[in-house]
């Protein structure tokens, strides 16, 4: 989070955050409607470009077997406790600015679940 003058706080989605963000439009196997997105690009990159680049969130069940997705905490819905997984095979980029991306209450992924999440995608793309 960055400071501006007048004492108020201005919100920039950093690397680890976790935020909402909407991923309508989509197609194909891409995922749509609101869900969680974990942040990899930092605030310096999102500021500028008014991008985040990063992985979306989601509870599906199916991605207990997926290879390419890691479960990183408990989500409640409807008193129902659900894993939810960060899709490692499936980055993307988004405006946050004209998607009104907003603070996800998880705050961010701690370092050990973000260095597996970051081995994950790399084993994928390998830089």
């Amino acid at each position: 989070m960055t400071k501006i003058d007048d004492n108020r706080q201005l919100w920039l989605p950093d690397r680890r955050d976790i935020i909402w963000i909407d991923c309508n439009p989509q197609a194909g196997q891409e995922m749509c409607d609101i869900h969680p997105f974990l942040v990899l690009s930092p605030c310096f990159f999102n500021d500028k470009t008014s991008l985040v680049i990063g992985l979306p969130m989601t509870t599906a069940a199916y991605n207990a077997d997926n290879p390419f997705a890691v479960a990183v905490c408990k989500a409640s819905k409807k008193k129902i406790e659900q894993t939810s997984y960060v899709l490692c095979h499936q980055p993307k980029s988004f405006d946050w600015r004209v998607r009104n991306a907003k603070p996800h209450p998880w705050g961010a992924l701690n370092e050990a679940l973000f260095s597996q999440v970051c081995q994950r995608l790399n084993q994928i793309i390998q830089l």
